[in-house]
């Protein structure tokens, strides 16, 4: 294979780190090794493969710093490579070899590494690592036999590259009307899906139904029918909410407080508190999770409706 040309990029600002218990150690060791380039590091820590993958992604393409990349590894390099590539602007890939990391970043202007913890050794990831930031945007490279692209395919690199970066982003050429009939090619396939969604009923909260807007972290519109109850329950993340209109109860069980809230009022709940909820109108309200939507009942809805009559008396 042949070594990344002597025209390579410089380190870049920062890399942004994160991993599931199946890459934490082989994160921690990426870290060292980061460190001892002089490379800053920011170290989300270790989460689920989703939620690594989806806060490096979110970082790297919120990001003002085009010399921000992102290093995410987990059991195989996939999961967390798919949840990084759902952001605008990041191009993830999974490189088990030094070959793929010369390619990706090579061919795709590769700005996250993802790497596996079951088959990569810290040695061989170190390797992966100095190769992929060493390597420019379309140098020659192992796809390419190692020899100088065609002007050709060069030009076809740098229009799909351009193209990539308006990925997620509406076109300024069109108008607004057919920006409402038609979607975009360069619209982001989730944003397309997100617009299409229905509300849903929510099975173990009748009364209630649920449109969720994004996915872990999630975030969600909900209503609920005028007397409905929500069982005690608590969630494994924190939430944020805003009434859009209606007017509820909140009973934090675990606090001990009780809380009324009605149009443009905010509460947050953090993970893990149980509570139970009181509509007393039609009520709207959105409402955000730290991570994916779960939901566990303390109590049955007949043991809910009791309290809820008893406190009313």
């Amino acid at each position: 294979m042949a070594e990344p040309t002597s025209t390579a990029d410089p380190p870049p600002l920062k890399i942004i780190t994160g991993a599931d218990a199946f890459g934490a150690s082989l994160k921690d060791a990426m870290v060292s090794h980061l460190r001892s380039l002089g490379i800053p590091v920011e170290d989300t820590g270790v989460s689920s493969y989703y939620s690594a993958g989806s806060e490096v992604g979110r970082r790297v393409s919120s990001s003002s710093s085009s010399g921000t990349r992102g290093l995410v590894c987990c059991g195989t390099g996939v999961g967390v490579a798919m949840f990084a590539n759902k952001f605008p602007g990041v191009y993830a890939a999974t490189c088990l070899t030094v070959e793929d990391a010369v390619n990706a970043r090579s061919i795709s202007d590769c700005n996250v590494l993802a790497l596996s913890g079951a088959k990569t050794s810290p040695e061989k990831a170190v390797e992966i690592f100095d190769a992929w930031i060493k390597t420019p945007f379309k140098s020659p490279c192992p796809a390419s036999g190692s020899e100088p692209w065609s002007s050709e395919i060069s030009s076809f690199l740098d229009n799909s590259l351009s193209e990539m970066s308006r990925i997620g982003k509406k076109s300024i050429t069109v108008s607004i009307a057919k920006e409402r009939d038609e979607e975009s090619a360069a619209s982001c396939a989730i944003c397309c899906l997100a617009r299409d969604r229905e509300f849903t009923p929510v099975e173990i909260m009748p009364g209630g139904e649920m449109k969720i807007v994004r996915e872990t972290p999630t975030s969600a519109i909900v209503r609920f029918k005028a007397g409905s109850v929500e069982p005690a329950h608590h969630h494994t993340f924190g939430h944020d909410l805003v009434v859009i209109r209606g007017k509820k109860s909140v009973w934090n069980l675990s606090k001990k407080e009780r809380v009324d809230l009605v149009e443009g009022d905010y509460l947050f709940t953090p993970a893990g508190d149980v509570h139970r909820v009181k509509y007393h109108e039609d009520t709207e309200f959105f409402i955000t999770w730290d991570g994916h939507w779960d939901i566990f009942l303390d109590e049955d809805l007949e043991t809910a409706k009791k309290a809820v009559e008893e406190e009313a008396s």
